[in-house]
């Protein structure tokens, strides 16, 4: 991807994420037919705190965050952060939390990727296509 791209990504993200903040939600606060939240996590070299916009499914009182990036090849540096720091604060309308995340692996990923991210919006099944590779399914668990 070229620096052109990059810069007019990172500027997209960065008005979804204000107007998500900004309107609690009301704007931003869906995409494609799915729930939207904000995801802040620290990135990996830098320490700094990272938000972004991502579709999420709530399941036995966790929420499911995918690593699409909408199909593209790479990985989203948001997957890698939550990987490496293993913790976040979401943002869920007017509602912060702190969470506790990971990244689902072998049959758990495979369970969630076809029982509640396809089931819900098989859409998905064409972003993991166009992608080609497996989408990371994340787990975000609230803490107490």
């Amino acid at each position: 991807m070229n620096s052109v791209m990059k810069k007019a990504l990172h500027a997209a993200n960065a008005t979804a994420v204000w107007l998500y903040r900004r309107s609690n939600g009301r704007i931003g606060g869906k995409a494609r037919g799915t729930d939207v939240l904000l995801l802040t996590v620290a990135g990996r070299k830098t320490g700094q705190p990272r938000t972004v916009a991502v579709s999420y499914f709530e399941y036995n009182g966790e929420y499911l965050v995918v690593g699409s990036g909408g199909g593209s090849k790479q990985e989203p540096q948001w997957i890698r952060n939550l990987a490496a720091a293993g913790q976040a604060r979401i943002q869920i309308r007017h509602q912060i939390q702190e969470v506790d995340g990971r990244i689902a692996h072998g049959a758990e990923r495979d369970r969630l990727w076809s029982e509640v991210v396809l089931t819900r919006f098989p859409f998905f099944a064409k972003y993991q296509q166009k992608a080609g590779r497996t989408i990371p399914v994340a787990v975000l668990i609230p803490n107490a």
